[in-house]
C-alpha cells in the first residue's frame, strides 16, 4: 500500500485546532502529524507521559504548534481538566479526535466483568468523557467530532466480546449525538479502520486482564496509520459520516450487513484459530 505523505503545502486546517486523545501513538500521533501538517494547532492527551513529552518533540520539530497533556480519559475530571486546558492555550476545539482506546482477546467464558469494565472505561467513556466538555466549544466553531471505533463496531468479531460491545456502544451514542449536534452544525465522523500496524492489538488484555501475547489472526493485512490519517484528513474535509478502511474491512461491513449467517461463518473460520487448541483456546 502507497502511503500519502503530508503535503506541507495543503493548509486546508489552516487556524483550526484539534484536539486528539490517545495522541502519543498510532492513529492518534498519525493524525496529529497530519492535521499539523495541514495548518492545526494540535492538543495531544495520553495518559503515557514519556511517549507524550517524545510526540510533543517530534511535531515542535516539524513546526507544529501542539501542546502535550497528561491525561486519564477515564476519570472525567482529569478528562474535563485537559480539555479546559487546550480551550484556554488554543481558543477552542474545532476537530476532537476521541480516538484513545485499548481491546480484548479471550474467550467470553474465560473473561472476568473486571475486564469488560476496563475496555468499557477507556473506549467509550473515554471518549464520553472528553466531548462532554468540548461540546460547547465545538458547537461555537461548528466543529467535527472524529470517533476511532471498528468495523466491530456493527458486527460481530470473534473472542473479542468486551472490545465489540465497547464499539458498538461508540456507534450508539455518536449517532444519536449526531442528530442533537445537526442543528448546531457540529458533524460526526465514524472512523472505521481495518487491522492497522500501532501498539493497540500488541497490548490486548486476556481475560484475567493480563497481556495476550498470544498470536493473532490479521486477515487481509494490516494499515498503517499514516494511510487512516490521510484518509481522515481527507473525510473531515468533505464532511463524510463514516468511513470504512480496507478491502477487508469494506467486505466485513457489507457482508455483515446484508448476509450476516455468512459473515459470521467466514469470520470465525479466520479468526477461531487464534483460541486454538481446546474448548476455551487454553
Amino acid at each position: 500500500m502507497t502511503v500519502e505523505e503530508p503535503d506541507m503545502s495543503n493548509k486546508r486546517f489552516e487556524g483550526k485546532v484539534a484536539l486528539i486523545t490517545g495522541g502519543a501513538s498510532g492513529i492518534g500521533f498519525a493524525m496529529a502529524e497530519r492535521f499539523g501538517s495541514e495548518g492545526a494547532r494540535v492538543a495531544l492527551l495520553d495518559r503515557d507521559a514519556g511517549a507524550l513529552a517524545r510526540a510533543e518533540a517530534n511535531l515542535k520539530g516539524m513546526g507544529i504548534d501542539v501542546l502535550g497533556i497528561r491525561c486519564d480519559v477515564t476519570n472525567a475530571r482529569s478528562s474535563a481538566a485537559a480539555v479546559k486546558k487546550a480551550i484556554k492555550r488554543f481558543g477552542g476545539i474545532d476537530v476532537l479526535a476521541a480516538n484513545a482506546g485499548i481491546t480484548q482477546r479471550s474467550l467470553c467464558a474465560d473473561t472476568s466483568p473486571e475486564v469488560y469494565r476496563r475496555v468499557m472505561d477507556v473506549n467509550f467513556f473515554g471518549a464520553v468523557n472528553c466531548t462532554l466538555p468540548a461540546l460547547p466549544s465545538l458547537i461555537t466553531r461548528k466543529g467535527v467530532i472524529v470517533v476511532t471505533t471498528s468495523v466491530a463496531g456493527v458486527a460481530p468479531l470473534y473472542g473479542r466480546t468486551g472490545y465489540a460491545a465497547s464499539k458498538h456502544a461508540l456507534h450508539g451514542f455518536y449517532e444519536s449525538l449526531r442528530t442533537e449536534l445537526a442543528e448546531h452544525g457540529v458533524r460526526i465522523l465514524m472512523l472505521c479502520p481495518g487491522f492497522t500496524s500501532t501498539n493497540l492489538q500488541k497490548s490486548a488484555l486476556d481475560g484475567k486482564g493480563r497481556l495476550n501475547t498470544g498470536d493473532r489472526s490479521v486477515p487481509g493485512g494490516e494499515d498503517s496509520p499514516a494511510h487512516v490519517a490521510a484518509a481522515v484528513s481527507d473525510a473531515v474535509a468533505s464532511g463524510k459520516r463514516m468511513l470504512v478502511l480496507t478491502t477487508t474491512g469494506k467486505l466485513s461491513y457489507l457482508i455483515a450487513r446484508l448476509i450476516p449467517a455468512l459473515y459470521d461463518r467466514l469470520m470465525t473460520k479466520k479468526i477461531r484459530p487464534e483460541f486454538m487448541p481446546g474448548p476455551r483456546g487454553a
